[in-house]
């Protein structure tokens, strides 16, 4: 066997290894299991004012992520994650990080609920007042 064969077996060998070793396909979408429900995962404090921005954004939220996040983005134990929660914080997930996920869909990362799929129909405007209906509601809970 050729040097350049040899390379090309073993770079292919480890592609499908990184492939099958990812487990691509091996969690369900979000979307497959959002006609369940399941209890809230955190007690949402609920600002007694939001900001005009928020009150859209809350509108957003209840029309295109309550059904998978939950009330107040509470999370639904068995469905998906609360956004009131630490790992969410500005910090470690950027409000640009909505957008893409909302645009793109997320691999499932920090949380055992699948794949979150692109979220249909929803803007980048509608997903900025979500971001700022989310980041009110977290800061109302601690978390800046």
């Amino acid at each position: 066997m050729g040097r350049y064969t040899l390379i090309a077996v073993a770079l292919a060998a480890l592609l499908g290894f990184g492939f099958w070793w990812s487990g691509e396909g091996d969690e369900p979408d979000v979307a497959s299991s959002s006609d369940r429900t399941g209890p809230a995962m955190v007690d949402v404090a609920v600002p007694e004012m939001l900001s005009a921005n928020a009150e859209i954004g809350k509108a957003a939220f209840d029309a295109k992520c309550a059904a998978c996040h939950g009330a107040n983005a509470a999370g639904q134990d068995g469905v998906a994650p609360p956004l009131v929660h630490k790992i969410y914080e500005p910090s470690h997930h950027g409000d640009a990080a909505f957008l893409l996920a909302a645009k793109n869909g997320v691999r499932a990362h920090h949380w055992r609920f699948g794949n979150m799929p692109p979220v249909e129909g929803v803007t980048d405007g509608d997903v900025k007042m979500i971001v700022a209906y989310v980041r009110e509601l977290q800061r109302a809970n601690g978390i800046n």
